[in-house]
């Protein structure tokens, strides 16, 4: 599955989200979405990761158009979606710079810099603090 894609003519774009990494590959094609050497139905279980992997090319009406091979590594599967999406938004601006005011304006383009607070000394979260007793 992974044999037939082809880096001549792909473009590389990197994206991340909260501690996931991905690193895709998109070229002109049918509508093929390969993550980590799965196809995304396989590796994605839920339909709402589905549904936000697929929101670029919904926005753009170009579902079947262009092809994505992804490697993903770190975070959960939320963070790993967040990261190829913000990474396939970036190879469809630099494959045509038209795209780039529709995905700005769906802010797309913009990393999350979103990520976990962290916890604080005598507390027993980032904010939550141990249960009070008086005696």
């Amino acid at each position: 599955m992974e044999t037939d894609f082809n880096f001549k003519d792909s473009k590389y774009a990197t994206g991340k989200r909260k501690t996931s990494i991905a690193r895709i590959w998109l070229k002109k094609g049918s509508g093929k979405i390969i993550v980590n050497g799965k196809d995304y139905d396989i590796y994605f279980k839920r339909a709402n990761h589905k549904m936000q992997l697929l929101r670029p090319f919904e926005i753009l009406d170009q579902a079947t158009a262009y092809d994505v091979k992804c490697k993903v590594k770190g975070g959960g599967l939320t963070g790993q979606v967040g990261a190829m999406v913000h990474g396939i938004s970036k190879a469809l601006v630099m494959m045509d710079s038209e795209f780039k005011s529709t995905l700005k304006k769906e802010k797309l383009t913009t990393r999350d810099s979103r990520a976990v607070e962290r916890k604080k000394y005598g507390h027993r979260k980032a904010r939550r603090s141990f249960q009070f007793s008086k005696r």
